[in-house]
This record gives structure tokens, C-alpha cells and sequence, in this order.
């Protein structure tokens, strides 16, 4: 259910071959984390002045807000290549070892999804990150020797959206982290009009807006909705995205107001008709929508959360007074225990 839908923040087959073309380079490009953005402006500057490495760098946040974007910005405005993989595919300690002794000076290394290193992965990168050097097993039983490998000066980019499951020695070892939040309705628009020039798509300003107001602040789903609506507008109309135009093709998506698509409305109504509004767990709560915990927690709950329809409590997932109204359901009232 998760890859097929329009609304969904994680990356999908389909944008693999736009997403490339539409990335901003520089952090002038960048749109949106206007605080993010200062910082690293800053910290590159300092690092290329002095001749260094940037100091290792943990950007986090929900999906589709654009942590891969931004570590391929940072390498590009320090001059390097960057290495990207990802936490899951390196299986084995000398699969990183192999990465971090190919490594020249001062280039990147990018792993998204962090977190999901193994503890073994983990303790090769340690002293990698501290003091540029690999502690190498050779042999085994009782003439097993340690050997230490140096390696160049390089900055290492995580990228996470749990956090929470970083293990402490490795969080703390990253110097600079920022956290990405999710875009105001004006920074989305501006990347929905940058990007309709990138694809040659002639858009109203009304009409982008519109879009941007039902890409739920994520600059991945933005993307999506206006190829889409491109699509519609070529078939249905003569090419151009006006007001009218975005709208009908939104509807046509099934894509509400607020970003909205069938599995928001379910799991909002789950909670309102099943459990009462909650609170519920979790766990439960995956069970009754034959989901999978991961993809509630990371994919649908973050922005929901974000604009008041849902309530995290120490008890479970609450449906707030918003969420009944967008139903036209009469709100449990603000004196119930939750």
C-alpha cells in the first residue's frame, strides 16, 4: 500500500529519473531551511578556508524533505566527490573498510538510513570518524593481530529519520547535526515553480500554490503532484497548469485539501470509529490497517501529527478535534481523559 501512494513522502521507482534533474546544486539553489542552510554556509566556508574536512554531518527528519539533496549540496559547495550508500546494504566490515580506504582528502561519504547499521559495521566506523584510522583483525585465535590503517581526512553524511534508534557512541561522534523540518506552503510553492521551469511546464502562480498547499510540506510529494498534473493538463487541457486545471487533476487524484489521500482518511476514521478516538497503540493500530508499524510511525503519522489531526500520547494515538471536524463528526470535547 505504501509504494502506491501519490502522497507518499519515501522515494518511489517513478522519481528515481526525475529526482536527479530537479535537485538544487548549490545551497543558493536550496529552497526552504532557511536556518539549516546559514549554518552549513558558514561551517563549509570555514572548513574550505582552513583546508579541511567539514566535520561529520547527521541530518534527520521525516522522508521526502530532502537529506540526500542536501549532502550531495554540501559536497558540491566543498568542492569533493561524494560516495553514497545506504545503512542496510554494507553487510560486512570490509565492505566499509573498502569505501573509507578509497576515500581521497576531504570527500564524502553519505549513508542514509544510518540506523540501520549493524553493531559490527558500527565499531569499524568509530575510530574511522575519531581519528581517521581502521583497526583491522588479521588472523584468528591466539596469533590474531590488530593492525591500524590510516585513512584520509573525509566527512561523513548520515542521513536518519529515526534518531531514536541511533546508538549513543555513534550520535555522538557527528559535530554538526540539523534536524529538516517540514516546508511552509510558500517555500513548496517555490519549488513547485522552479521545478515546472526545469520540466518545461508553463504553470499559473495560483496554480502552484494550489499544488504546494496539498504537497504536505514535503518537497518530494510537490515534485509528484505536478508531474501528474502536468500529465493532466497535457491530455485534458492545452498544456498550461491554471487554478483550474490543478484543481481538477487534484481531484482527480483523490488528493484533498490538505494533502489527504484514501490511507489519511482511513486511518484518521480507524481511530475515530474503532477505538473511540483513541487512545490506541501503535501496534494495534497497524494490525487493524494491515500496515506495518515502520510505515505509521515514519511515513503517515509524522505529518499528521505536524498539523494538529493527531495526538502521540504515553497511551497511544489520539484523534484531536481537527480530525473529527474534517469528518463532520461532533468533537469528544476538551474535558476528556486522554
Amino acid at each position: 500500500m505504501t509504494d502506491d501512494r501519490l502522497v507518499n513522502p519515501g522515494p518511489v521507482a517513478d522519481d528515481v529519473q526525475y529526482e536527479a534533474g530537479l535537485r538544487p546544486r548549490t545551497l543558493a539553489e536550496y529552497v526552504g531551511q532557511p536556518v539549516i542552510r546559514e549554518n552549513l554556509e558558514v561551517s563549509i566556508a570555514a572548513a574550505r578556508q582552513r583546508g579541511e574536512a567539514l566535520d561529520h554531518v547527521l541530518l534527520y527528519g521525516p522522508p521526502g524533505l530532502g537529506k540526500t539533496t542536501l549532502a550531495y549540496v554540501i559536497a558540491n559547495e566543498l568542492g569533493v566527490a561524494i560516495r553514497s550508500t545506504a545503512g542496510p546494504v554494507i553487510e560486512r566490515p570490509g565492505d566499509l573498510a573498502a569505501m573509507l580506504t578509497n576515500l581521497q582528502e576531504r570527500e564524502v561519504l553519505f549513508i542514509d538510513e544510518v540506523h540501520r547499521m549493524s553493531p559490527a559495521i558500527e565499531e569499524i566506523l568509530y575510530p574511522a570518524m575519531e581519528d581517521y584510522e581502521l583497526d583491522i583483525v588479521i588472523g584468528q585465535g591466539p596469533s590474531a593481530r590488530s593492525v591500524k590503517v590510516p585513512v584520509q581526512r573525509f566527512t561523513l553524511i548520515g542521513a536518519t529519520t529515526r534518531t531514536g534508534l541511533l546508538t549513543s557512541p555513534l550520535r555522538a561522534r557527528f559535530g554538526i547535526v540539523h534536524r529538516l523540518d517540514f516546508y511552509t506552503q510558500e517555500d513548496i510553492r517555490r519549488i513547485v515553480e522552479r521545478s515546472a521551469r526545469i520540466l518545461g511546464v508553463p504553470i499559473d502562480a495560483e496554480a502552484s500554490t494550489e499544488i504546494a498547499r496539498r504537497s504536505r510540506g514535503t518537497p518530494r510529494v510537490a515534485n509528484r503532484l505536478l508531474r501528474r498534473v502536468r500529465d493532466y493538463a497535457q491530455v485534458r487541457a492545452d498544456g498550461r497548469i491554471t487554478p483550474d486545471v490543478a484543481g481538477q487533476a487534484l481531484r482527480l487524484l483523490e488528493v484533498d485539501e490538505h494533502g489527504f489521500d484514501e490511507v489519511d482518511r482511513r486511518l484518521l476514521k480507524t481511530i475515530i470509529d474503532k477505538f473511540g478516538g483513541g487512545p490506541v497503540g501503535v501496534g494495534t493500530l497497524a494490525a487493524a490497517l494491515s500496515e506495518e508499524r515502520d510505515a505509521i510511525e515514519d511515513i503517515y503519522e509524522p505529518f499528521l501529527l505536524q498539523i494538529g489531526f493527531l495526538d502521540r500520547t504515553p497511551r497511544g494515538r489520539v484523534a484531536t478535534p481537527r480530525a473529527y471536524e474534517y469528518f463532520g463528526l461532533p468533537s469528544p470535547g476538551k474535558d476528556r481523559l486522554w
